[in-house]
């Protein structure tokens, strides 16, 4: 059987109504301008990267040197004789991220001082490291600390295409290292870069998006706020959207499959424990800026007038704030600056549950209308209280969120049509997980839920075989070797650091980067377990692992929550579905023999229903098989393993003309609901 990709291109083509274009053609590149540094001794040669030489210069070299066409993107012409591989750009896992940054919000500019903490996580040494920040800024200096001080670093940088930037490129420094950085080992740089993050468009424009449409996709840009709080403001999204940090990234591109988006998932979880901390200083004039939001955190913003003695609508000055250090998380660091306070909202019960930046004021009545239908889900199954609010931040733009961060347009509606998006993004104020596959799952599975209650079950199980499609698209066909045992599959509760084994053909739900799996394949492993345990166990688990953090620190920690309060065994559930990728069970009917009973009058006594089920996938699954007669039903779980046949018996009070396999709760590689017609035997 052929199986085509999923390319999640596609959601985003569909949203501009664009076609989905190949990756555009590369023109011959160009000369490099200057002697590039030395190729790793001893390595392969590697093919010429796209890209060109703008300058050349170590870290004592004067920032304003800098050529004046450095930041904008240029069509490489001619080989580079830097020859930068992809092996070269994938070895770097960033641990420590300690950032300055100064903002300029009238001319877009910025001006940052990055320590950054890099791990050679290739199996060879590296004789020079590969950094990359937007098209837009350029590199200053580069240096490191050793024994002696701060040694700066010679590097050369160029430019090269990618559309993990909205500007469609990114400016790229080779460093040349004095000694080889070993396998493993890490090393602490300082890196200064400046330049301006204006609005840009042009990886979208170039795979033909109109202006109109691409511009409120790629939104990102250091800018004031407008004086209503209606538009503008300080957004940067991150790796993906723009490169305001710098990354070590091979260049990707929309029209190519899902690379681009695997990319960025790749990067968010290898970097999640980093560490992450901000002094931020934004220039202003008139009113300051009141807040700023990192990786979803906010603080205040202090500001301080450069001149006091000028009118307020003209007085000049510098608003400051401090985030201290945290973990990233499964994240791309993200900054948001804004001028409006912010005006809480909620329910009756929590009436600060919602933090809004808008200067919409009428749109808040709904918000808390909304909040109001969602909060009795959100409080029986996963607690009384939030942990938090949710904050949102009135954009125009497409919508983006950061666990308990929306941003979003906000707009005076009826609170009914924004409760399917507000259950999701409230399950996150209620429950926090570090391991993505809670964390966003559970709210996909809140968001089923919701549509159960709303609509009747039918529509929530139409809904999750709808999102199980691309899923079993997604998922591999042969997966990983039986040969691994279970201990290697498990993780260790005992080393809360250990990371879930990795199958081969494909990658456990534990450390899945995207969100085909994360979300999708997630919320149907919550409504799995809903059914194997039961509606009261589950909540009970759930309410308890979100009070204990040292339960999410355990790569095991849920399944022994859900052990505890269920009393059943869950190590084969969660062997095939969470800690390997087993792809997905592929069910049949084999056969159906129905048998009159008889009672001791004399009189039928109803029918004994025998049901064969055959799994020809590789992951066990437990579904429901049902006998039905009109309304009436009779139903047992049958829990069937990869690669095997099993039976099960039903006995039917009357006289059964149908048997159904899985009702559409367990995604399988086809079709996820089996129904067989029964013609009954005469006596």
């Amino acid at each position: 059987m052929i199986r085509l990709r999923v390319l999640p291109l596609a959601a985003i083509c569909s949203a501009l109504a664009l076609p989905v274009a190949p990756a555009q053609p590369q023109p011959p590149p160009a000369a490099p301008q200057t002697t590039p540094a030395a190729a790793p001794a001893g390595s392969a040669e590697p093919a010429p990267p796209q890209g060109k030489v703008l300058f050349s210069r170590d870290a004592t070299t004067a920032p304003d040197t800098q050529p004046v066409d450095a930041q904008k993107p240029e069509v490489p012409q001619q080989p580079d004789s830097l020859a930068v591989t992809d092996a070269e750009r994938s070895a770097l896992t960033f641990t420590t991220y300690d950032l300055d940054l100064h903002l300029m919000p009238a001319t877009a500019g910025i001006s940052a001082r990055a320590g950054l903490t890099v791990r050679n996580d290739r199996a060879a040494p590296l004789a020079r490291l590969i950094l990359q920040i937007s098209s837009t800024l350029h590199w200053n200096a580069i240096s490191t600390l050793t024994t002696v001080g701060t040694t700066p670093l010679p590097f050369a940088a160029h430019q090269v295409e990618t559309d993990a930037d909205h500007t469609g490129a990114m400016q790229e420094a080779v460093i040349t290292l004095p000694h080889p950085l070993e396998p493993g080992a890490t090393l602490t740089l300082t890196a200064l870069y400046s330049g301006a993050i204006p609005p840009s468009a042009e990886r979208l424009e170039r795979i033909g998006a109109p202006a109109e449409q691409a511009a409120p996709a790629d939104w990102d840009a250091i800018a004031a706020a407008d004086p209503d709080g209606l538009t503008g403001g300080t957004a940067l999204r991150g790796f993906g959207n723009v490169l305001w940090v710098p990354v070590s990234a091979p260049p990707v591109f929309l029209g190519d499959g899902a690379k681009l988006f695997q990319a960025v998932g790749n990067a968010r979880l290898r970097q999640s424990a980093a560490t992450v901390r901000l002094r931020l200083a934004v220039e202003y004039i008139g009113d300051p800026p009141t807040a700023a939001f990192f990786c979803g955190r906010r603080e205040q913003l202090i500001a301080t007038s450069d001149n006091p003695n000028l009118p307020a609508a003209e007085s000049p000055g510098v608003a400051t704030a401090v985030f201290a250090p945290h973990t990233l998380g499964f994240r791309t660091p993200s900054l948001f600056v804004t001028g409006n306070a912010a005006s809480d909202t909620g329910t009756s019960a929590n009436p600060d549950l919602i933090a809004a930046v808008t200067g919409r004021y009428d749109a808040l009545p709904a918000y808390a209308a909304a909040a109001t239908l969602v909060e009795p889900l959100l409080t029986d199954w996963f607690g009384i209280q939030p942990q938090n609010a949710l904050t949102i931040l009135d954009h125009p733009g497409q919508r983006f969120e950061d666990d308990a961060l929306l941003v979003r347009p906000m707009r005076a509606v009826d609170p009914n049509t924004l409760t399917p998006a507000l259950v999701h993004s409230l399950t996150h104020v209620w429950i926090h997980s570090s391991q993505p596959w809670i964390d966003e799952g559970l709210a996909q599975f809140a968001s089923l839920l919701w549509t159960e209650r709303t609509a009747g079950r039918p529509a929530a199980l139409a809904a999750l075989q709808d999102a199980a499609r691309p899923l079993a698209l997604a998922e591999p066909e042969v997966p990983a070797s039986d040969s691994s045992s279970s201990s290697k599959a498990t993780p260790s509760s005992s080393n809360p650091g250990s990371q879930p084994a990795v199958g081969q053909a494909g990658v456990s739900l534990a450390a899945a980067t995207g969100d085909v799996f994360y979300r999708t394949k997630a919320a149907a492993v919550w409504w799995m377990l809903r059914a194997i345990l039961g509606d009261d166990p589950l909540k009970q688990a759930l309410q308890a692992y979100r009070l204990d953090p040292k339960l999410d620190n355990d790569p095991a920690g849920m399944q022994h929550t859900l052990e505890k309060f269920s009393h059943k065994d869950l190590h084969w559930f969660f062997n095939d579905w969470v800690y390997r990728d087993r792809g997905l069970p592929d069910l049949s009917i084999e056969s159906v023999t129905p048998s009159q009973l008889v009672g001791r009058a004399g009189l039928p006594d109803g029918w004994l229903v025998a049901v064969v089920v055959r799994n020809d996938g590789y992951a066990e699954a437990e579904v429901p098989v049902t006998v039905r007669a009109g309304t009436t039903t009779q139903t047992q779980r049958l829990r069937i393993p990869g690669q095997a046949t099993v039976s099960t018996r039903i006995v039917f009070p009357g006289n059964p003309d149908q048997v159904e396999v899985n009702d559409g709760g367990v995604p399988e590689t086809q079709t996820s609901v089996h129904t067989r017609q029964l013609i009954l035997p005469r006596r």
